[in-house]
């Protein structure tokens, strides 16, 4: 394919999270073949609506080169000169990063004035993960502008169908997230880092702590585990919100103070790796989910994962074999495959069948998957 010209919209480092990662990491991909303009945001929310710091400048090692920090999301004037200069750069296609209404009236305004362009939408999530008015109305007023769809999970695919009839998507996996391993760190290096013993088992809950990851549902499920597996401890490593006593409060009744180790903070991208080298399993107990972006830093580390069946989690775990697939909001199955993986010594084969997945969760496949929906020649 000849290289064509890409403007890339989304957040990029210094902003936090794994959606800034991501993009990050889509961009280094595609300028690979193609010229890439990476356009991010010069405010991403405002103060009022995000309380906690967006940017993080400790580690450079997302950053993306070039990067124009243009685009204010609540500034109309700002938003139209940024629209007339993408116009003004003629590309083959713009990528919209998508994942909250709240860029909806941004994305309408920038889409009215670059003129027709073949936008394609990578739709993190169609809709927020906690639902509020008007939500579904913003969506549609922002997607009806795309040309194209990438979704990463089945389940997305249909939330999408709802509000634009017969949508022109792909749906692909979420690419692995391999580049926070920075230093190639052993299992036994991680702990003695984290200060663990090497016989101990590990189970890590990592990320944001919101209701919906349910993380309530593993802690009640850990005095079966313990029961069922010696020396299993539970690392929680992430941001808790106003509720952090709730969950202090469950674990001090369920007698678990000495086999839960809670992290409450953000955790630089070069703090990520230690507790993934140090893990020997994933948890992610969601009630809701689109997809996860946990589910590929554990796999870019060859951690097997404990997803539920909700979402597009089940699209990318291979029940048995990469991981274990259960119900939600269900502590007993929770317990029973942690105890089973433990019990039956499944850490080895599942990292090799982890190693044998990784085609298809590369970014190159990524890569060809938005070629594909790029205009043929023909087409100008």
């Amino acid at each position: 394919m000849m290289q064509k010209k890409i403007i890339l919209i989304g957040p990029v480092y210094p902003y936090k999270g794994g959606i800034s990662h991501y993009t990050g990491l889509m961009c280094r991909e595609l300028a690979k073949r193609h010229d890439v303009e990476m356009i991010s945001y010069k405010m991403q929310y405002p103060k009022f609506l995000f309380h906690k710091e967006q940017r993080d400048y400790s580690n450079d090692s997302f950053k993306i080169e070039g990067a124009r920090y243009m685009l204010h999301t609540a500034n109309p004037f700002n938003i139209v000169r940024t629209a007339r200069y993408i116009r003004r750069k003629k590309p083959d296609m713009v990528v919209i990063q998508w994942w909250h209404p709240y860029f909806a009236p941004c994305y309408v305004l920038l889409a009215r004035f670059m003129g027709r362009q073949n936008i394609t939408f990578v739709c993190h999530n169609v809709f927020p993960h906690e639902r509020f008015p008007m939500d579904k109305i913003l969506t549609k007023l922002a997607l009806n502008n795309g040309s194209h769809f990438i979704v990463h999970a089945k389940e997305e695919a249909k939330e999408l169908e709802k509000i634009r009839p017969n949508p022109d998507y792909v749906v692909t996996p979420h690419p692995t997230y391999n580049a926070f391993r920075f230093e190639g760190m052993s299992r036994e290096r991680a702990r003695e880092k984290l200060h663990i013993g090497s016989e101990e088992r590990i189970l890590l809950f990592f990320g944001y702590v919101r209701e919906y990851k349910g993380l309530k549902y593993l802690l009640r499920a850990m005095p079966e585990i313990c029961r069922g597996v010696e020396r299993v401890k539970l690392w929680v490593v992430g941001e808790f919100g106003s509720d952090k006593e709730e969950y202090q409060e469950l674990i001090r009744e369920l007698g678990m103070e000495d086999k839960v180790q809670v992290h409450d903070a953000y955790t630089p991208d070069r703090e990520v790796e230690k507790y993934f080298a140090a893990a020997d399993l994933v948890a992610l107990p969601y009630t809701s989910a689109t997809q996860s972006g946990i589910v590929q830093i554990a796999y870019g580390f060859t951690k097997p994962v404990i997803v539920t069946n909700v979402g597009g989690l089940p699209d990318v775990v291979e029940n048995g074999s990469t991981g274990y697939i259960v119900e939600p909001e269900n502590p007993e199955a929770i317990a029973e495959a942690v105890v089973r993986f433990f019990r039956e010594n499944q850490a080895e084969s599942m990292q090799e069948n982890i190693e044998k997945e990784a085609e298809r969760f590369s970014w190159e496949r990524m890569g060809e998957v938005i070629e594909e929906l790029m205009p043929d020649e023909k087409d100008g």
